[in-house]
Protein backbone atom coordinates (compact mmCIF):
# COMPACT_ATOMS: atom_id res chain seq x y z
CA UNK A 1 0.00 0.00 0.00
CA UNK A 2 2.52 2.18 1.39
CA UNK A 3 4.90 1.51 -2.41
CA UNK A 4 1.65 2.30 -4.18
CA UNK A 5 0.75 5.93 -2.48
CA UNK A 6 4.50 6.59 -3.12
CA UNK A 7 3.78 6.01 -6.78
CA UNK A 8 0.58 8.11 -6.89
CA UNK A 9 2.56 10.81 -5.18
CA UNK A 10 5.58 10.78 -7.68
CA UNK A 11 3.35 10.52 -10.78
CA UNK A 12 0.73 13.68 -9.38
CA UNK A 13 4.67 15.52 -8.88
CA UNK A 14 5.83 14.63 -12.21
CA UNK A 15 2.35 15.49 -13.68
CA UNK A 16 2.75 19.00 -11.86
CA UNK A 17 5.73 19.89 -13.23
CA UNK A 18 5.31 18.54 -16.58
CA UNK A 19 1.86 20.37 -16.75
CA UNK A 20 2.80 24.01 -17.13
CA UNK A 21 5.69 23.59 -19.99
CA UNK A 22 3.45 21.43 -22.36
CA UNK A 23 0.79 23.78 -21.70
CA UNK A 24 2.27 26.80 -22.77
CA UNK A 25 3.65 24.64 -25.79
CA UNK A 26 -0.23 24.13 -26.29
CA UNK A 27 -0.12 27.64 -26.63
CA UNK A 28 1.72 28.69 -28.74
CA UNK A 29 0.59 25.95 -31.18
CA UNK A 30 -2.94 27.30 -30.61
CA UNK A 31 -1.60 31.12 -31.06
CA UNK A 32 0.15 30.02 -34.31
CA UNK A 33 -2.63 28.62 -35.93
CA UNK A 34 -2.08 24.97 -35.48
CA UNK A 35 -4.76 23.79 -33.77
CA UNK A 36 -7.57 25.17 -36.30
CA UNK A 37 -6.54 22.06 -38.45
CA UNK A 38 -4.51 20.11 -36.19
CA UNK A 39 -5.60 18.19 -32.70
CA UNK A 40 -3.48 16.16 -30.53
CA UNK A 41 -4.64 13.10 -30.91
CA UNK A 42 -6.83 12.57 -33.77
CA UNK A 43 -6.83 13.71 -37.29
CA UNK A 44 -8.72 16.89 -38.57
CA UNK A 45 -7.76 18.55 -41.52
CA UNK A 46 -4.57 17.72 -41.25
CA UNK A 47 -2.63 14.67 -39.47
CA UNK A 48 -3.12 14.04 -35.52
CA UNK A 49 0.43 15.39 -33.54
CA UNK A 50 0.75 11.36 -31.89
CA UNK A 51 1.06 10.60 -35.60
CA UNK A 52 3.66 12.89 -36.85
CA UNK A 53 5.31 12.49 -33.45
CA UNK A 54 5.22 8.61 -34.85
CA UNK A 55 6.11 9.07 -37.97
CA UNK A 56 8.88 11.01 -37.31
CA UNK A 57 10.35 8.94 -34.48
CA UNK A 58 14.48 8.41 -34.03
CA UNK A 59 14.67 10.54 -36.90
CA UNK A 60 17.62 12.98 -35.79
CA UNK A 61 16.75 15.56 -37.89
CA UNK A 62 13.04 15.14 -37.20
CA UNK A 63 13.23 19.12 -35.73
CA UNK A 64 14.77 20.67 -38.47
CA UNK A 65 12.56 18.60 -41.20
CA UNK A 66 9.34 19.75 -39.52
CA UNK A 67 10.57 23.26 -39.14
CA UNK A 68 11.48 23.66 -42.45
CA UNK A 69 7.63 21.87 -43.30
CA UNK A 70 5.90 24.09 -41.03
CA UNK A 71 7.89 27.18 -42.90
CA UNK A 72 7.02 26.65 -46.08
CA UNK A 73 4.11 24.27 -46.01
CA UNK A 74 3.09 21.51 -48.93
CA UNK A 75 0.94 18.59 -49.50
CA UNK A 76 0.85 15.16 -50.39
CA UNK A 77 2.59 13.13 -46.87
CA UNK A 78 -0.34 13.52 -45.34
CA UNK A 79 -3.03 13.42 -48.20
CA UNK A 80 -3.77 15.83 -50.78
CA UNK A 81 -5.23 18.73 -48.62
CA UNK A 82 -2.03 21.48 -48.36
CA UNK A 83 -0.69 22.73 -45.11
CA UNK A 84 -0.22 26.97 -45.78
CA UNK A 85 3.24 28.21 -45.25
CA UNK A 86 3.82 29.52 -41.62
CA UNK A 87 5.99 32.95 -42.05
CA UNK A 88 8.19 34.38 -38.78
CA UNK A 89 5.37 36.48 -38.82
CA UNK A 90 2.59 34.39 -37.51
CA UNK A 91 5.19 32.11 -35.28
CA UNK A 92 8.98 33.55 -34.81
CA UNK A 93 11.74 30.46 -35.17
CA UNK A 94 12.15 30.06 -30.96
CA UNK A 95 8.40 29.40 -30.52
CA UNK A 96 8.32 27.08 -33.83
CA UNK A 97 11.16 25.07 -32.39
CA UNK A 98 9.53 25.16 -29.16
CA UNK A 99 6.29 23.82 -30.55
CA UNK A 100 7.82 21.21 -33.25
CA UNK A 101 9.95 19.52 -30.19
CA UNK A 102 6.93 19.55 -27.50
CA UNK A 103 4.97 17.56 -30.77
CA UNK A 104 7.63 14.63 -30.91
CA UNK A 105 7.30 14.56 -27.82
CA UNK A 106 3.47 12.76 -28.66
Amino acid sequence: MKKSVSILATLALVALVASPVARADQAAAQKAGCLACHSVDKKLVGPAFKDVAAKYKGQADAVAKLTDKVRKGGAGVWGQIPMPPNPEAKINDAELKTVVEWILKG
